[in-house]
């Protein structure tokens, strides 16, 4: 699918009014992990193949970025790097405790951590794991880049950030220390976590685009069962585990505690020091 073939310009409104688009001219961008599947259960009847993209979250803030996606279910950090970004709706991908998709598994005592090997799928745990490394243990990591095909083996590092569905499977090594980063940050904070949320420029109008965003999570929300049947096979987990993740590990609503999670989470970042050059990843040898 491609969400480059279509451009918003004011064909797409109604009337010519800006507060009427139509949808036919929007391009969709959502994650490809199961996390997402209960916010866009159903959207793709509402759009044309070509206008709904799935990919990785940091690929669809890149998209966002340049314009070739009007709106996208990005990571939260990205929403701090721009002005000209809104949140248009209140699903969104949260956690009020273990979110069990987002770990750190470190070979050495966290303390000790001094590289740091991330995949590169999300920027959002990236800053997130930065962010509980510094704060709690004052350690500012060398950061590696891991290539979404590889695994903790491949990585010579310290510690290793997984994220997604690979992360809900167990790594084939054994590790010092775990971190579930949803946990960790619910103990530390006291607040609920925002990992993505539906973010559009200010310039793209939000109706009816919100509405059928909050439809499609609805839609979602009232059937978890029949996603983790449809999704766990091919993700080689059981439909229990697929099942209770969604409904016990996440949180689709964005309400006033995640709102006050995200601004915590976003003055935390502001405080990172500078972000160090990633490397290319170390292969073990």
């Amino acid at each position: 699918m491609s969400g480059s073939t279509l451009e918003w310009d004011a064909s797409c409104s109604t009337n010519g009014r800006e507060d009427s688009p139509s949808l036919s001219c929007v391009r969709v961008g959502a994650v490809s992990y199961l996390n997402s599947k209960p916010l866009i259960e159903g959207l793709g009847n509402s759009l044309r193949e070509d206008q709904l993209v799935l990919d990785v979250p940091s690929r669809l803030a890149d998209e966002l970025s340049v314009g070739k996606l009007d709106v996208a279910l990005i990571p939260s950090v990205e929403f701090f790097s721009r002005s000209d970004y809104k949140i248009i709706s209140d699903a969104c991908i949260a956690t009020r405790g273990p979110v069990l998709s987002v770990k750190l598994y470190s070979r050495v005592p966290l303390g000790d951590i001094r590289t740091l090997a991330l995949d590169e799928g999300s920027r959002t745990s990236v800053a997130l794991t930065r962010v509980m490394l510094q704060e709690r243990y004052g350690v500012i990591p060398e950061l590696i880049r891991l290539p979404l095909s590889a695994t903790t083996k491949d990585a010579n590092t310290d510690a290793v950030l997984l994220i997604g569905d690979r992360a809900i499977h167990p790594p084939l090594e054994q590790f010092v220390e775990t971190w579930d980063l949803g946990a960790e940050w619910v103990n530390w904070t006291g607040l609920p976590f925002v990992f993505a949320m539906w973010v559009a420029r200010k310039d793209v109008p939000e109706s009816p685009l919100a509405q059928l965003l909050e439809q499609s999570r609805n839609r979602g929300m009232n059937n978890l069962q029949q996603i983790a049947t449809r999704e766990a096979k091919p993700l080689g987990i059981s439909e229990e585990t697929a099942y209770n993740y969604l409904k016990d590990n996440l949180h689709f609503q964005f309400g006033s505690a995640e709102w006050h999670g995200l601004q915590l989470f976003r003055e935390l970042v502001g405080q990172l020091e500078e972000n160090p050059v990633l490397s290319q990843t170390k292969a073990k040898h």
